[in-house]
């Protein structure tokens, strides 16, 4: 599952509280205003999220007035990833839907604050903690980086790489030109292996493209830190076609224990003709080595006309890419649709079907595919309906947590809470829902010391994950 950031957001730009107009209902009667929530939840809500936090700027909406809304909702706004509802609504539901958007802010901002646990305990199936809120002060907290001396390196979606250090945020310099469009902007980070022998820090993000400043695409640079600059920058990888849709960027990144850059990229909001082509970039899961050089025996290095990075194709957005610890094998998680999301096991040439199979339906209700299966296509080792919004995971490593050892975390956007899989092989056996109503959570990542941090959006925080026996 996708949620469409600022295009979509400009417009559903809606209270999912029962109360959340300033009367109840604002301009709706009470039949018309259970419509409108119903309507949120089922097509809305899944890019959005139930507790508006990603909404509290009345002016990110096109336009001022009721008309500006009706005429998104209904014909979309297909630049920014907003499907059209014309065939899933009647006239009325849209104008209610509408009339909601414009009225359904609450007007106590505390209202969007995420349910925090501060410092009592959290009791789990298996495994208690404490939650220690480590960095507030964020917006959209994308990745994070330790370094050996201690400090934590953040990149905010919006174009700005932080180091965290001594309690306090200081900004680095040196960042390529970022086109902070939709979903896109300043994405993951990740430490070479070798890291404090040869100083080179990874990042994803969306750059412009080559022929227009409108257009923009997935790229990864290298660089190394010199105090709180930037230096030796070297663009590594260029994820061409150029699309002007800001969406379906991916781009999380993972070395394996081998020394190979693993990343996914979306299919750039074009699905027909981007994932099942190995003629481009989009919708694919990559392998390169640490320079950004092709691995000879990358499955379609001797496929005529095929991208020599690609490792897997069929993908829709991959928003979480992690290795088992145990087997140094890449998992990786995607949105779907509405519904659909997945996670798989990345294995070199395999096609996982997108968007030929699929368990999920169009966001305006109609659907693209009949079928979930197909002969030499990937089935996922699970999958979530309704739509969770998978974003960031990871394996959990290390004995701090010996009760959760080897599972796999995953951030919920839009329910908003991390999730626990287990695995047995291949096979997911359990699911165990963390941390519910913590806020989107846009990344979990495991630290040197062993500890779980987590990323969640506005208001943007780092949380540690503190195990009490």
């Amino acid at each position: 599952m996708n949620y469409r950031t600022i295009g979509f957001s400009l417009i559903l730009f809606v209270a999912i509280f029962l109360g959340g107009c300033s009367n109840g209902t604002g301009q709706l009667n009470e039949k018309e205003h259970t419509v409108a929530v119903k309507n949120y939840r089922a097509y809305c809500a899944g890019c959005h999220g139930f507790n508006l936090e990603k909404f509290e700027k009345k002016d990110w909406m096109y336009g001022d007035n009721l008309q500006s809304v009706i005429n998104s909702i209904t014909y979309g706004q297909e630049e920014m990833g907003m499907p059209s509802f014309e065939v899933t609504f009647t006239a009325d539901e849209i104008r209610n839907l509408a009339v909601y958007v414009k009225e359904g802010l609450p007007e106590n901002k505390d209202d969007l604050q995420p349910a925090l646990s501060g410092n009592n305990k959290v009791e789990t199936e298996v495994q208690d903690f404490v939650v220690d809120t480590v960095v507030s002060g964020l917006n959209v907290p994308w990745g994070m980086a330790f370094l050996p001396t201690g400090d934590l390196l953040i990149s905010e979606r919006s174009g700005q790489l932080l180091r965290f250090t001594n309690n306090e945020l200081q900004e680095i310099s040196g960042l390529p030109d970022i086109m902070v469009k939709g979903q896109g902007g300043l994405l993951d980070l990740k430490l070479h292996p070798n890291y404090e022998e040869n100083g080179w820090l990874y990042f994803s993000y969306s750059g412009y493209g080559a022929n227009s400043k409108k257009e923009g695409c997935t790229n990864i640079m290298r660089a190394r830190l010199n105090g709180n600059q930037l230096v030796d920058q070297q663009e590594i990888f260029n994820g061409t076609p150029d699309s002007d849709r800001g969406q379906h960027w991916g781009a999380k990144l993972e070395f394996d224990r081998e020394g190979y850059l693993f990343f996914g990229i979306g299919d750039r909001g074009n699905r027909d003709q981007n994932p099942q082509s190995l003629s481009n970039h989009a919708g694919k899961i990559h392998r390169i080595f640490d320079d950004g050089s092709i691995p000879p025996d990358n499955p379609f290095t001797n496929t005529p006309g095929a991208v020599a990075s690609i490792y897997s194709y069929g993908h829709r957005n991959p928003q979480g890419t992690c290795m088992n610890p145990e087997t140094g094998e890449i998992f990786e998680s995607e949105h779907g649709p509405m519904g659909g999301d997945e996670l798989n096991l990345i294995r070199p040439g395999a096609n996982y079907g997108w968007p030929v199979i699929s368990y999920g339906i169009n966001y305006n209700g109609t659907t693209f595919t009949n079928i979930t299966e197909k002969e030499g296509m990937e089935q996922p080792l699970t999958y979530w309906v309704p739509s969770i919004a998978p974003c960031g995971m990871t394996f959990v490593k290390g004995d701090r947590y010996p009760n959760w050892k080897n599972n796999i975390l995953i951030g919920s956007l839009r329910f908003q809470y991390l999730e626990r899989v287990v695995l047995d092989g291949y096979a997911v056996t359990h699911h165990e829902k963390l941390l519910e109503g913590i806020g989107r959570v846009r990344n979990v990542e495991v630290s040197p010391d062993g500890y779980i941090y987590v990323a969640i959006e506005n208001p943007g925080k780092i949380l540690k994950l503190i195990p009490v026996n």
